[in-house]
Order: C-alpha cells, then sequence, then structure tokens
C-alpha cells in the first residue's frame, strides 16, 4: 500500500522541472551543525546551507578560499589572520531578512559560541559542541578578535599542524550573528536549529521529519547561483526503494546503495556508477566503560572471535577493504604493518578463561535499521557478529535502534557493542584520532569506545603540535598500535564511496569524505 502511494508523494518534488531530488537514508538531527557529529546532519546543512572561511578540495588534498579569500600564518605557527570576502550575503527567509553581508563579528559569534562558556550562546545547545570539545578548541584558541570588518585573527594557546584543517569540518560554519542576536532576543534560540540561516548554496524552505527536506537555490550565493533551482533531500531509508525511485525519475541521484544495487544498475543505459575510495572506516566500538568490556583481554576475544572475511563477504560484497585498526589504508600515517586480529575463536575462549569468565557473559548489540554506506545491511552484520560472539559463550541481543535516537544514547555512552562508521574530513590523521580516541572526545561524546588514556592522548596531542609528517607519522604509528593493543575497536570495513545517478546529471562527484556538493550539479530534461 505505501509503496502504491509513492508516485502520488513524490509528483509535487518532480514537478519543479529545474529540481534536483536526491534519495538520502535517513533524517538530519537538526540543521544546527555544530550540535551535531552525523554525516547525515552535515549533508543537510553544512554542505548546502553553510559555508566555512576554508574549505578541502578533495581532489587536489589542497585548502582553499571559503569566506576568507586569504590568510597569514605567523612564522611561529600561533596567528593566523584571515581577510574575509566583501559582499557575501546571508539567506533571506520568511523567518529572517538580513541587514547586511557578512563581517568579522560572524565569525566571532560562530565560534565564540562554542568555546566561551559566558558566552550567551554558550548554554543553548542541549548536548553541548561535540567537536569543538573533542578537538579541545577551548584550548587551543587562545582568542579570537576582529581587526577590521573584514579581518579576523586567531591567536593559539600552542602551534597545531591541523588547525587551518580543522576549519574546512562543517562545525566550523559561520552563521549570522546578526540572525542569533534576534532569536536571543526573542527567547527563541531553539530556532536556530530548525530555522537556519547561512550563507550556502541553498536556502532551507521546508523539512518535514523522515520524509524529505525542500531548499532553494540561493540566487545571492558569492560562488555563482546553483545550476539547479531547487534541491529535494527525499529521505528513504531502504535502499530498494531508493534505487526504485530512482529508476522511475522520481530522484536523480541515491546515495549509500547497496553492493548489488550497484552491480545491479551496471547494464542499465540511464543510470550510471560514481565512485571513489572512501577516507573511511566501519568499526564496531566496545564500550571500555561497561564491565567486562573495561578488561582489554575481553575486547581482544571479541576480535579474534569474529569472523570479518564471512562478514566483508555477505554485507559488502567484495565493494570494501578489511580494516585492520582506524585509518583507511590511503591515510599518510596509516600503519601497514600493524597486522588485524586473526580470526580465532579458540584463542577468544582461552582469554575469556584467564578473565575469570569461562561460561561467557551476557551484552547488547546496537546497530541502525536502515542500511548506509558504511553499514550497507545492519540486521544481516549484527546477526554475524551475534553468531561468532556465541560460539565462544557471549550472549548478545541485538538492539535495533532509529538512527537519530542511536547517536544520541551512543554519544550518553549507554552502549555496549555499537556498530558506528567514522568519516574524516580533511585527509589529516588527526581527523581520526581526536575525535574517536582523545580524553575529551570521552566527555563530547564522539570517542564511542568511551576511553581515556594518558600515553595515547599525549601521542594524539603531540601529533598535532609538529609540522613534522615524519615525527607526526611516527606518533601517529605507536597511538595505532596502543589502540590495537587495547583492542577498542571492533575494526571492520574500509568501503568504496559509491553513488549512483541518473545519466541526465551533470558536474555531481563522490567525496572521499562522504561530504555532498549539489552547487555544480546539472540535470538535462
Amino acid at each position: 500500500m505505501r509503496l502504491a502511494l509513492l508516485p502520488l508523494l513524490f509528483a509535487p518534488l518532480l514537478s519543479q522541472a529545474a529540481s534536483l531530488v536526491v534519495c538520502t537514508e535517513a533524517s538530519p538531527e537538526g540543521f544546527d551543525v555544530v550540535r551535531y557529529n552525523s554525516l547525515t546532519t552535515t549533508n543537510a546543512s553544512a554542505d548546502v546551507l553553510m559555508d566555512r572561511l576554508v574549505e578541502f578540495d578533495p581532489e587536489s588534498g589542497q585548502l582553499q578560499p571559503g569566506l576568507a579569500q586569504s590568510w597569514q600564518v605567523s612564522t611561529d605557527g600561533l596567528v593566523y589572520d584571515f581577510r574575509l570576502r566583501e559582499g557575501v550575503a546571508f539567506h533571506r527567509t520568511p523567518w529572517f531578512t538580513p541587514s547586511r553581508t557578512l563581517t568579522a563579528e560572524d565569525v566571532l559569534f560562530s565560534f565564540r559560541r562554542m568555546l566561551d562558556a559566558t558566552h550567551p550562546w554558550h548554554g543553548t545547545a542541549p548536548s553541548g559542541y561535540p567537536h569543538a570539545q573533542s578537538m579541545q578548541l577551548g584550548e587551543l584558541i587562545r582568542s579570537i578578535e576582529a581587526l577590521g570588518p573584514q579581518q579576523v585573527r586567531f591567536t593559539l594557546a600552542r602551534p597545531d599542524a591541523t588547525f587551518l584543517a580543522t576549519l574546512s569540518m562543517g562545525f566550523a560554519s559561520i552563521y549570522s550573528a546578526e540572525y542569533a542576536a534576534r532569536l536571543l532576543a526573542a527567547g527563541t534560540p531553539e530556532q536556530l536549529d530548525s530555522q537556519p540561516v547561512g550563507t550556502g548554496p541553498f536556502v532551507l524552505k521546508r523539512y518535514q521529519k523522515d520524509a524529505l527536506v525542500r531548499y532553494l537555490a540561493n540566487p545571492d550565493y558569492f560562488a555563482g547561483k546553483p545550476a539547479v533551482d531547487g534541491l529535494v533531500l527525499a529521505i528513504t531509508p531502504d535502499a530498494n526503494v531508493r534505487l526504485q525511485r530512482l529508476r522511475r525519475g522520481e530522484c536523480q541521484i541515491a546515495l549509500s546503495p547497496k553492493p548489488q544495487d550497484v552491480r545491479a544498475v551496471q547494464d542499465d543505459p540511464s543510470l550510471e556508477v560514481v565512485a571513489t575510495p572512501a577516507f573511511m572506516t566501519a568499526f564496531v566500538a566496545l564500550n571500555s566503560q561497561h564491565p567486562p568490556l573495561d578488561r582489554p583481554e575481553v575486547r581482544q576475544a571479541i576480535n579474534l572471535a569474529f569472523d570479518k572475511a564471512s562478514y566483508l563477504k555477505a554485507v559488502f560484497e567484495g565493494s570494501a577493504q578489511p580494516a585492520d585498526g582506524p585509518y583507511p589504508p590511503t591515510t599518510w600515517s596509516h600503519a601497514a604493518d600493524l597486522p588485524g586480529y586473526p580470526h580465532d575463536p579458540a584463542r577468544a575462549r582461552e582469554l575469556l578463561a584467564g578473565a575469570g569468565l569461562a561460561e561467557g557473559f551476557k551484552t547488547t548489540i546496537w546497530t541502525r535499521p536502515a542500511g548506509s554506506l558504511l553499514n550497507p545491511n545492519p540486521a544481516l552484520g549484527a546477526q554475524l557478529l551475534q553468531a561468532d560472539l556465541a560460539r565462544v559463550g557471549i550472549q548478545a541481543e541485538i538492539r535495533v535502534i532509529e538512527w537519530g535516537e542511536l547517536i544520541r544514547r551512543a554519544k550518553a555512552g549507554e552502549h555496549d557493542l555499537l556498530f558506528m562508521g567514522w568519516a574524516g574530513d580533511n585527509g589529516d590523521p588527526d581527523n581520526f584520532l581526536t575525535p574517536q580516541f582523545a580524553c575529551a572526545s570521552v566527555a563530547s561524546g564522539l570517542n564511542f569506545a568511551r576511553y581515556c588514556n594518558a600515553r595515547l592522548d599525549q601521542l594524539i596531542a603531540e601529533g598535532r603540535r609538529s609540522s613534522d609528517q615524519a615525527e607526526r607519522s611516527r606518533l601517529y604509528r605507536e597511538a595505532q598500535k596502543l589502540i590495537r593493543e587495547q583492542a577498542l575497536w571492533l575494526p571492520l570495513a574500509h568501503p568504496t564511496a559509491t553513488v549512483l545517478v541518473r545519466k541526465a546529471v551533470e558536474g555531481y562527484q563522490a567525496s572521499p569524505f562522504g561530504r555532498q556538493d549539489f552547487s555544480k550539479v546539472r540535470v538535462e530534461r
């Protein structure tokens, strides 16, 4: 019955001939991107509504000007001066009409609200600012000041080789201070999350949870009006339905296809596959704060019990490389000589017996209901892990939790074993280590292993401070060795970022980071 209604549901979306419709797999958590960490939310907010001071170009691997047209860094690496573009317009919406263009005031607001506990906006985020907290920006940035209407200076407490790249991440998007002031004066700061205002290529028009997000092209976008007049994210959790809608022309782009769907469209003359190696890692996080998972030998036993080869064959069907640690193999500091755990159930049982758990124990496996690039078949993956653990005496109950609720509760540390994935934003290896393994990330909720170790924290911090890539690689290799020894993750896979598109689509490129740029996409009619 529900499928029969789809053509009628999508008819209004397609009646706008110049709109691009993208079938995506989940609803965003909100639109105030600084409060969230999921790629789905970044795609729906930072990637279409917002801009940052600098942007990372995955093709060249270089940082490029964004809202800042240029910047200078002092010889000691402590002072960063940015010159903003002139005349950058904020969105005009039914809920806000800006009276001015972008200035240094907006940059100061965007960062101070996250970093300054006394700022009037700081307490308006119920769960805090996970990226800013995990990256310890409050300690790193000593001051932010306006040197003029279009000039901003960041002064750091210490050199940090990752600082510029960090500014290209979604959470570093620039907001309108004027709009924020109006909301605060009206006592409605929550509207920043539901009625966002940015400078990006598209303007939010309407959001219907679990159904669609509709945007209009920003005619005043500083980089030029997008090639399409509108954008619709058609929220479609089932990958099979995404493919059906793509084939019927109800959407022109389908994200996160299943591996078999990729094969199925190879001979379809109306569709094509756009793919690139992903800067991502799929993993199961082991909550080191929940006994008996607080013991490294138990976490090691879980790694040894798991038949990764069978998992990859069944779930990814040859579309991913096996993961041995946190880094994708294309990462410049990837420790290729550190092997993953072999499939050795006998050794797993020995470790459990040595830990006094010869009879096993009970635990839970958390996963999402719908597939994604990093987890194409959540139900099957969880069942395979459950069966492997049962063979060594671990009884695991599978709990399927809606994506937004899963993220919220996992950040609070409620999980035992959690199917999760991480996508780097800027090509720097620290973008995996700091969010996922630093002590500050336990408090922010991004460290899903809930593990804090002084030595590991020191290695990560020293890596950020050094500007010598060889030295950073040495430090990060030590960090990877410690992560492996402690078995903080059950590493799963490094997938290929694959997107299905209709051949009428021009200008779309798959990003290794999973980010989405629709500003240059054209659709032939």
